[in-house]
């Protein structure tokens, strides 16, 4: 069967031609760009991406394959789509356990190849996110259009609520050690576990694997639990993960998180957020949410840790931000975006409160953060 024609169009009337390497269909989203190398597979399945169509700005990708290790959440991929400059059919890996595209193609996700996708990165970038729609079934560009201006967006969705999970469940795998052997490092063997409970906004799995391996024994619960049934657990800790969309959305969220650490006394135990647990600690403690012009998507972020001065390249998925500064004195700001100056991390001046916007536990992209999970640990004890 020959290549299939496909097209991207953007709300703001681009039309790119190209060609399917994925599912046949049409699939619509936010467009966003993400600049890593690799790790396109932990990309496509991170829930933060739901309802986005991820433009990967390096130019091949494909070439070593999928296999299910390197998934960051259950149930394949969670992004609406994947827009690339050149798909590599062939891929060549001792761990591949099948092509990009027969990965797409199974899991029902949209693809599209041989566009420009540099000059749609520049698009994006001076124009900002923008709707999108990717289509192998038509061929009226102007009718997919139509389409895309007739979709409300995404802001204002509570995106969490479609990928956290049904019920609660405890989680057990530790890090892979780093070597070809693939072998388990040895976080699990540590006697003095303490408990943690993780709020799933659309947790990834590398999140958890950083908690079990730093000494905690991990829960994870739906993002609607309420914070009494959270505080009823008694946790050693409570984490707020990642996840999609816009933190505004997630009610139940800050609720949770407003009820936890503005509890008579303080919080029942230290707090961690990350990424929109970070925002919706954030909103919690009565800051303000604010959208990026076109998001940190990749794993090159230049991050300052205000505490030590120390520079540490992070990976980062995120649309929104929220402005540490107008909180109040009750927070600090501790980490600071050495690209674009946007605030990264804060913890409270009293509470064993702290959070950061960006993604530690890399999966993809740079370790240069995992301290924090141990920071976290510490806190706890």
């Amino acid at each position: 069967m020959g290549k299939v024609k496909a097209f991207l169009v953007l709300a703001d009337g681009t039309v790119f031609e190209g060609l399917s390497f994925g599912a046949l269909g049409e699939t619509l989203g936010e467009v966003v760009f993400n600049t890593a190398m690799t790790g396109y597979q932990e990309i496509l399945t991170d829930p933060s991406y739901t309802g986005q169509l991820v433009t990967m700005t390096y130019t091949q990708m494909g070439n070593y394959g999928v296999n299910p290790d390197d998934e960051e959440s259950a149930g394949g991929p969670k992004a609406g789509g994947l827009i690339v400059k050149e798909h590599l059919h062939y891929h060549s890996n001792w761990r591949s356990g099948g092509s990009l595209s027969e990965y797409l193609e199974k899991n029902g996700i949209v693809a599209i190849e041989g566009i420009d996708t540099r000059a749609l990165t520049r698009l994006l970038r001076d124009g900002g996110s923008q709707m999108g729609v990717i289509s192998t079934g038509s061929d009226d560009p102007r009718a997919l259009w139509e389409k895309v201006r007739a979709h409300p967006g995404i802001g204002g969705v509570d995106l969490a609520s479609r990928v956290t999970c049904e019920k609660p469940y405890d989680w057990t795998e530790p890090l892979w050690a780093r070597s070809l052997g693939g072998h388990k490092e040895n976080g699990p063997l540590l006697k003095d576990r303490k408990k943690v409970v993780v709020y799933d906004f659309g947790v990834k799995q590398n999140i958890l694997r950083h908690l079990y391996t730093a000494g905690f024994d991990v829960h994870v619960v739906p993002a609607s639990t309420p914070a009494g049934a959270v505080m009823d657990m008694k946790p050693d800790g409570i984490m707020f993960s990642n996840g999609p969309g816009d933190p505004e959305a997630v009610t139940p969220g800050i609720k949770a998180a407003k009820t936890i650490v503005n509890r008579k006394g303080g919080p029942p135990c230290p707090v961690m957020g990350i990424c929109l647990g970070h925002q919706i600690l954030g909103l919690a403690l009565g800051g303000s949410a604010y959208k990026l012009k076109f998001g940190h998507h990749g794993g090159n972020h230049p991050v300052m840790d205000l505490d030590t001065g120390k520079v540490e390249i992070t990976s980062q998925n995120h649309n929104f931000c929220v402005g540490v500064s107008d909180i109040g004195p009750s927070v600090r700001l501790t980490h600071r975006n050495l690209y674009d100056g946007t605030e990264e991390g804060m913890a409270h001046v009293e509470l064993p409160v702290f959070s950061v916007q960006y993604h530690p536990e890399a999966g993809p992209g740079p370790n240069d953060a995992a301290y924090l999970f141990k920071r976290f640990r510490e806190m706890v004890g």
